[in-house]
Order: C-alpha cells, then structure tokens, then sequence
C-alpha cells in the first residue's frame, strides 16, 4: 500500500498542480482562460472515463505492467505541455496525461480494496491521501520554478521526475492475494479464481456478493451513487480548477498571510493548506466510516462541505478566512475518494473492485465537464454568488440522499444478497 501511495503523489499535481499554471498559459500565449481550462476537463475525462477499462486490465494482469505504462504517459504528457504551441497540443497533452494518471489512480486503488476488504475506508482513505496531499510539499517549489524558469521549464522536468518516480514504483508492485481467508471461505477451500468450490454461496464460480461490471451497470444502486459522486464532485473541482482565478477576483491572491510562524502570499499558503486537508480528510473519513456506517459518514462530511463553500463566498474576501475556509472546503470534499470505493466494494464485491469502481470514478469524469459552465456562469452573473450557490446546493442534496435514499437502498440490497446465498447454500 506505501508503494501504491507513493505512485498516487507523483501523479498529484496533474490534477492539484494545473492551477499554478493556468494564469502564466494565459499570460505567455493570451489563449483565453476558459479555453485553457478545457484542458483540465480533457484531463479528468481522460483520467476518468477509461478507468472501467484500466481497471478491468489491473484486475487479469495486476498491478505491475498497469503503473508502468501509466508512468510513461505521466512522463509524456507534461513534457508535451512544455512544447505546445497551441490549445490542440495542451489538449492532447491533457488526454495523454489523464490516461496515465488513471491508471495509476485505479491499480494503487483496486489493490488497496483487495488488500484489505475488512478495514476498505482506512485503506482507501490512506491511498488516495497521495493523491490528496501528493502536491502540498511541491506546490511551493513547482510555484517558484514557473516564476524563475517559465511554465514551460516547470512542465518538462517535473514531468520527467514524476514519470520516473512511478516506473521505479511499479517495480516493486505485486497483487493482493485471493485466498481462502481474503474471501471469507473456511481455511483450506480453494480461492474462487480457480473455479466453482462447495465451500460457500458461489454462482458461476464466483461468490453472489461479487458483481461483475455488467451486472453493476444493471443496478439502481450504482446509479444513485453515481448522481450522488457527481453531485459532490462538481464543487471540488471547481475549487480546485478556479481557487487561482477565485482568490484574484476576491482580491486576496497576494495578500501577505502569517500563520503558524510561516508567511506567504493568501493563494500559495491556501493551496498547501488545502493539499495537506485534502490529505488528511480521506483516512480519517475512511476510518470514521468503517466505525459508523458509510452513508451517516458521507450526510455529516456532505452537509459539511455545502457549508463551507457558502462560508467561503461571504466570507473569503479577507485572506486569512480564505486561507482558512478554503482548507475546510477541502477537507469536507476529499473524502468522497475514500467514501465512494469503499462503498463500492462493500455492495458489489472484491474480485471486480477495481473494475467496478472505475464505473463509478466516470462520474468525476462527468463532474468535470460542468467546471468550465462554472466560467460560464460567473461571466454571465457577474460574480461568484451563483456558482458557489449552486455547488453548496449539489452537496446538500448529496447529503440527505445518503441517508433518505441510499442507506434504505443499500438495506434492501443486502436482504436480497443474504437471501439469494441462503438459497444456493441450500440446494448444494
């Protein structure tokens, strides 16, 4: 799990680090700072929407050739951010790197799922924490890099150092094993891999509580958590797309911030902070979960972060508050990629987790494309009241659907399961 912790940093700033970028792109080459950020949105399709194949691949072959090829897409689509002349180029670029990034994203994930299906919150959380917090300690650096040497300087060699960090990662990769203590099966019985066994509720040689994505694409289940992660999603990446543009229009972007003996302009210390928040929230949301339940976890973190992205709009004009409810925006958000997957094993299963829940991680996918009518919006309303009203809103309704919707839901799903494998259990 370090290993896949480790290959989830190298690939943060892909996504954490694009908003450092986005004002010099603008500046350097005067594309327009909608079209640029349509760039952000190819790599978060690109990331997202192959996932379910990635997966499906992570699952037959493992972990091992998965990472390493994503390493080299990593490596080749930032470097191709350094030479791009046009928006096509940025574009392709951002494909290229989303693909890779996914692939690291899936495998470090799905492994973690297997590894530990009994404690999956903690182990998920603690995963995509390096995604979460992969880039607070590279922010600042990354930021002085593009005002020394240029953007283009910044993309090529942290590009390179990323891709080779995870090719040397992917070395050392190797697969959960599927045992008989993995699976829940009594010592001695034959890993359902190998084929139908007499020693638990099996259909077509695999345990009825597994579901293969096919099967999952048929569920109400899954499209409800489906409208739910996009929900939640939309807002934080938003956030995390336009804190730059945000903070510049709130006036606060180099404001002077001292807290905790350190002192940095209100943009670069609010993205370290909301790195390491991003971080943190993920295992501890994860660990609070496994101990109260998924969905009374995702009510008290959803209604959290409806709250503070409306906190944020009347009150992140000063820049320690924006520093401050920035970092609470974040941590109320990052919990979803800890929430969300190990949910998702819990209802459909461990030997398709990875696959299964790379349908579910399209909706980030799909969450993405309504970043850019954020931009849209703003331009049309004048200012932020209307976009951060509707995200509040997205999260609200997240909120109570986690305890009025999918909670009775998931309650019928489980009696069904329990009824179906009694039914097999009794004609073996």
């Amino acid at each position: 799990m370090a290993l896949g912790i480790v290959g989830m940093m190298m690939i943060a700033n892909l996504q954490y680090g694009w908003t450092l970028f986005v004002v010099p792109i603008e500046q350097a080459n005067h594309w327009g700072v909608a079209r640029i950020q349509v760039a952000f949105t190819l790599f978060v399709l690109g990331e997202t929407w192959l996932l379910p194949f990635q997966g499906y691949l992570v699952d037959r072959v493992g972990p091992r050739p998965t990472v390493a090829a994503g390493g080299l897409f990593v490596a080749a689509g930032w470097m191709l951010n350094a030479a791009a002349d046009g928006l096509v180029m940025l574009y392709v670029a951002a494909i290229i790197g989303g693909t890779g990034a996914g692939m690291i994203y899936g495998a470090a994930v799905g492994n973690a799922l297997k590894w530990f299906p009994d404690r999956r919150g903690l182990a998920a959380g603690l995963t995509a924490a390096g995604f979460g917090a992969g880039s607070a300690a590279t922010i600042v650096p990354i930021a002085a890099w593009i005002a020394d040497h240029g953007y283009r300087s910044a993309f090529f060699w942290w590009g390179v150092g990323q891709g080779l960090v995870v090719l040397v990662v992917a070395l050392f990769l190797r697969s959960a094993p599927i045992d008989a203590a993995a699976v829940g099966l009594p010592i001695g019985a034959r890993p359902y891999r190998h084929g139908p066994h007499r020693h638990g509720p099996h259909r077509h040689g695999k345990p009825v509580t597994d579901k293969t994505p096919r099967e999952v694409l048929a569920t109400p289940i899954f499209w409800l958590m489906y409208l739910m992660f996009v929900l939640v999603c939309a807002g934080g990446l938003m956030a995390t797309a336009q804190l730059s543009v945000i903070a510049r229009d709130f006036g606060v972007a180099e404001a002077p911030v001292a807290f905790l003996g350190l002192t940095l302009p209100a943009l670069t210390f609010a993205l370290s902070l909301d790195r390491i928040m991003n971080g943190i929230t993920r295992p501890f949301f994860g660990w609070v979960s496994d101990r109260i339940g998924r969905e009374t976890t995702m009510f008290v973190a959803f209604l959290l972060e409806g709250i503070g992205i409306l906190a944020l709009r009347y009150w992140g004009d000063d820049p320690v508050r924006f520093v401050l409810l920035s970092g609470l925006v974040f941590f109320a958000w990052g919990e979803i990629y800890s929430l969300f997957p190990a949910l998702s094993g819990d209802v459909f299963g461990r030997r398709f987790a990875t696959a299964n829940y790379g349908l579910l991680y399209t909706a980030k996918g799909t969450a993405a494309l309504l970043v850019p009518l954020a931009s849209v919006l703003k331009q049309w309303s004048g200012d932020w009241t209307g976009v951060f009203t509707v995200a509040a809103g997205c999260n609200v309704l997240a909120a109570f659907l986690a305890v009025l919707a999918l909670r009775p839901m998931r309650r019928r799903w489980a009696s069904v399961a329990r009824r179906t494998a009694a039914t097999i259990l009794s004609t073996q």
